[in-house]
């Protein structure tokens, strides 16, 4: 199975963490964010991965070949201007669509920032299960931008914003305000129906997907820990995690 680690933000919310280095390399209890991230991945069967980097991109690359590529296959998407998740994740299309490979089988896309233990296998067998496009880890928490699920989990719109005025992209009639994890499965029929080119938003696409009928499904979480590291306090937080045996 493949997988795409996004890495290429500038993790300005991770400042001064990230003054001398990208966030990808910052480190939770003596490990970076991508090595964790990597870890996980391995852990689940991922054995081919590809990177988007553009902050302190050659620091991430040395550090790959420092340590072998932590056993994996592993391919580097430069960004020379960040193109946000759905134009990197475009951008890496080839990686995915590869005639060598013969297969429609999904693949996972993670955020080096953002840590947890939600079962990726249960969730890639969810997705299958269920045909979808794209089937999005969610959580029913706090947060200003959450995502709209009707009765059978499909997308149908947003909240965001301080108001929290609602986009809808289907009529439904009970939704479920849940919040993204950063974590989603894929199928590779996505790269034929995105929307745009250049710098965009996967979100948009994903709700503009949704409205013409594609599967947009959502995943509930709930039971594992997730923690979002985009901020220094955050990063101190699973440290203690860690110390704790709350992560291993």
């Amino acid at each position: 199975m493949k997988a795409m680690v996004m890495a290429a933000g500038l993790g300005t919310r991770l400042r001064p963490l990230t003054d001398d280095r990208p966030k990808a390399l910052v480190e939770v209890a003596g490990r970076t964010l991508l090595e964790i991230t990597l870890a996980r991945l391995r852990a689940f069967g991922v054995h081919e991965v590809i990177i988007n980097v553009h902050h302190f991109a050659d620091m991430v690359v040395a550090y790959l070949r420092a340590n072998d590529s932590f056993g994996m296959r592993i391919e580097i998407s430069r960004e020379e201007i960040l193109l946000d998740t759905g134009g990197g994740l475009k951008k890496a299309a080839n990686f995915f669509l590869h005639a060598a490979t013969g297969s429609d089988e999904p693949f996972l896309l993670h955020n080096v920032d953002v840590i947890s233990t939600i079962d990726l296998r249960r969730m890639v067998q969810f997705h299958i299960g269920h045909q979808a496009l794209a089937t999005l880890a969610v959580q029913d928490r706090i947060t200003s931008r959450h995502l709209l699920f009707d009765e059978q989990m499909q997308l149908c719109g947003r909240r965001t914003g301080s108001e929290q005025k609602a986009e809808l992209v289907r009529s439904s009639g009970r939704m479920q305000a849940l919040a993204f994890s950063g974590i989603h499965v894929v199928s590779p029929r996505i790269f034929t129906l995105m929307p745009g080119d250049g710098v965009f938003s996967i979100i948009p696409s994903y709700l503009q997907l949704a409205g013409q009928g594609e599967r947009i499904l959502a995943f509930r979480a709930d039971e594992y820990y997730w923690r979002d590291l985009g901020k220094p306090e955050q990063v101190a937080q699973a440290t203690r995690d860690f110390e704790n045996k709350i992560l291993e």
